[in-house]
């Protein structure tokens, strides 16, 4: 089946927060069913401030007292207000939600591959996109290796693009691409540290990549795109 445009559809309520919030897990045990024992793939969902609760939870974590009773027995609002707030700091910068899988070894529990899922927040402002590639960039000067996938259709930033100019490193045509899937690692060779990408633009209507995740400097899985990206789209009944 092709790539879908989620962002541009109403054919599901939140589509693409469906299809980020479960493929991670697809990817996840697809990576396990292909790693030694030796690794462990874990998938990783924070909504930064989109957060929902129900009204059972607040209850009980209100202790239950946020409710007094009339004379005649029916529940009424109760008469209390908070202090003032000190405002220490004012702000509209909203953290942005994170979709990813983590690879761990299992004996160290050390991070040695992330798979980054880019969400509309990572895009939507340049503070945002900083966040996103200076993350990235840490990470790759860990020795960990960092694959961005990037679906996002409603916003045309590229932060695989600026994530390379970060590293002073030239970019491509398809670090210009709106959306793409990318891999990338750093490797040392004495005092020299130089970065590997394996590129792919991406295109609505056509088939996903399959991507090499490094798990050491000799030692890869294929991390397949396609196929865990149609199973999360079969499991939620996204046409």
């Amino acid at each position: 089946m092709p790539l879908r445009d989620h962002f541009h559809s109403s054919s599901t309520y939140l589509e693409w927060e469906a299809l980020h919030g479960g493929w991670p897990m697809m990817i996840a045990q697809r990576l396990n069913s292909l790693m030694s024992e030796e690794y462990i793939a874990q998938p990783s969902v924070r909504l930064g401030d989109m957060m929902e609760i129900d009204v059972a939870a607040l209850e009980r974590e209100s202790g239950g007292n946020s409710f007094e009773s009339t004379s005649d027995g029916s529940p009424s609002v109760a008469l209390w207000e908070p202090s003032k707030p000190i405002i220490l700091l004012d702000t509209e910068f909203p953290e942005p939600s994170e979709y990813e899988v983590n690879v761990y070894t299992q004996d160290e529990f050390r991070l040695v591959a992330a798979i980054e899922l880019v969400s509309p927040s990572n895009k939507d402002r340049p503070e945002n996109r900083k966040t996103f590639d200076n993350k990235c960039e840490t990470l790759l000067k860990k020795d960990v290796s960092v694959t961005i996938v990037d679906l996002v259709t409603s916003r045309s930033a590229n932060l695989y693009g600026e994530l390379l100019e970060e590293l002073d490193a030239q970019r491509t045509a398809i670090s210009r691409s709106s959306i793409y899937a990318a891999t990338c690692r750093g490797r040392r060779s004495g005092p020299r540290w130089c970065l590997e990408t394996w590129e792919h633009e991406l295109a609505i209507g056509t088939a996903l990549p399959t991507l090499p995740l490094w798990l050491s400097d000799d030692f890869m899985v294929p991390l397949e795109l396609e196929a865990t990206y149609e199973e999360t789209c079969r499991s939620l009944r996204i046409r």
